[in-house]
């Protein structure tokens, strides 16, 4: 069992509730404490791995307790510490509509969770989640444009991120993502 210094509820939260709070209270720790997050949101677990790889900050596990998902993230020290500046380039909603009715080429990647991505979609998005995103890099083409969306920005950015790393050298975060949405959507329904 991991012992926490500090204990965060986050149950309730949607993105990016849980890691706004997360990061507000890890501010307030010393370098070396362990914060415990307790979360019902699914994405959450993508959010805090991405999160930590981020920032520097280490994250040591999460485990399952009915409905509640707790993470464990221990602080880095200050010299350990990296700014999250989030993704550029960066794109708006209105940008990425410009796009969708171009009918120039394009993949629109929605890492929310298959659940938010079923029941409100842009037409055309490939869903994968952000959890899954680095296993499942072999499915986009590296030379294509790829825009990246989730609910607020915060995911994709994380998303973004990865998928620079692993070479793809066009790709946007789209925010303020899916909360914002005013164009076309569908639906599993």
């Amino acid at each position: 069992m991991i012992k926490a210094d500090h204990i965060l509820d986050a149950k309730g939260l949607a993105c990016p509730m849980p890691i706004v709070k997360t990061k507000k209270e890890i501010d307030q720790l010393t370098p070396g404490a362990v914060l415990e997050i307790q979360a019902t949101d699914k994405g959450s677990l993508a959010d805090m791995k991405g999160w930590a790889k981020n920032t520097g900050h280490e994250y040591l596990g999460t485990k399952e307790e009915g409905d509640v998902l707790v993470h464990y993230i221990r602080k880095a020290n200050p010299d350990e510490v990296k700014e999250d500046n989030g993704f550029e380039p960066e794109i708006t909603n209105d940008e990425l509509e410009s796009a969708v009715n171009s009918g120039d080429s394009y993949t629109l990647v929605d890492v929310r969770e298959p659940a938010e991505y079923a029941f409100n979609r842009i037409p055309g998005a490939v869903s994968i989640p952000l959890g899954e995103l680095e296993k499942r890099t072999s499915e986009l083409d590296k030379n294509e444009r790829i825009f990246v969306i989730c609910r607020t920005g915060n995911r994709s950015g994380m998303a973004a991120r990865v998928l620079k790393e692993e070479g793809f050298g066009n790709v946007s975060n789209v925010k303020p993502g899916m909360s914002e949405w005013t164009g076309k959507t569908e639906t599993d329904q």
